[in-house]
């Protein structure tokens, strides 16, 4: 499932995780080479300028095709008789991923900060929430950057070299509320593909999802609802049809804002901890004028 005996097969079968996994390792191996690879780089750099201008392009569309999934959906459920059972169900689906998202904001990431701070969370969660009130209003954690960065140094009093460190890395690859989401959304999908095909959700294949959920939210890209474009990869992970995406598509805008916020406010967690361990600029001279 890491590894494949043809990139191209894997591409063409959409079996990405051999492909990022091959990337990761290749962009490793690159960053060791220096200049010698400069313009491979380049081309690489290139390329994805180029293919998200594509994605942009494909984004001022993609509400007319998520109607039509939608409306698929919603119109077979109507004439099998099951559309409230259907509407029950996006309900809980919406309740449990904002419920999970919550828990990992206040419980988990405000634990975590707590013990490598010994600072109160509540007071860093206010210091931060004009970035995290952004960042759910833009759903992107690109263009929340900048606030990020300002709320960070200027409210929270976090030195800037860590700030200039860990956000724009962050903002990256650090996707926790993607991650949470694109688990739970392939699950839900699974729950109700599985009865239909006669197969069980096994713990192997929650195991499955948890683990290319995480490794498929690295690379998702921080413009709005990037996380669908990851998604694919995990339903085919998981063995689930990609159609069956249209299930969470109804409510992924309201989602897309919550993870969002949560993806911004895990990086400045990570900004404050990295300042935490990282030695300050005045520590050297100090250390200088004891030992003269």
């Amino acid at each position: 499932m890491l590894v494949t005996k043809n990139l191209f097969d894997s591409a063409a079968n959409m079996d990405l995780l051999p492909l990022i996994v091959f990337s990761i390792i290749f962009a490793a191996m690159l960053t060791t080479m220096g200049d010698r690879v400069f313009a491979i780089t380049r081309m690489i750099g290139q390329a994805n300028d180029a293919l998200m201008s594509f994605v942009m392009l494909l984004m001022y569309i993609a509400p007319i095709g998520i109607f039509c999934l939608v409306a698929s959906k919603f119109g077979q459920a109507n004439l099998d008789g099951d559309l409230a059972k259907m509407a029950g169900q996006q309900g809980l689906y919406l309740l449990t991923i904002i419920i999970g998202l919550c828990f990992h904001a206040f419980v988990t990431l405000f634990l975590i900060y707590w013990l490598f701070t010994k600072k109160s969370p509540i007071a860093f969660f206010k210091n931060m929430s004009q970035a995290v009130l952004t960042a759910f209003s833009t759903a992107s954690s690109s263009a929340t950057l900048p606030v990020t960065m300002e709320c960070a140094t200027d409210k929270a009093g976090i030195s800037e070299k860590s700030v200039k460190f860990v956000l724009p890395l962050g903002a990256t690859i650090n996707m926790d509320g993607t991650a949470l989401y694109e688990a739970a959304a392939a699950i839900f999908i699974a729950q109700i593909y599985f009865p239909l095909t006669g197969q069980e959700l096994t713990m192997t294949t929650q195991v499955t999802i948890a683990v290319v959920a995480t490794l498929a939210a690295i690379g998702a890209a921080g413009i709005p609802e990037a996380g669908l474009v990851t998604m694919l990869i995990v339903l085919n992970a998981a063995g689930l049809p990609v159609e069956f995406i249209g299930l969470i598509l109804m409510v992924d805008w309201l989602l897309d804002r919550f993870r969002t916020a949560v993806n911004c406010f895990g990086d400045s967690v990570g900004a404050a901890l990295v300042d935490t361990v990282m030695p300050k600029d005045d520590e050297p001279a100090k250390e200088a004028q004891a030992t003269s």
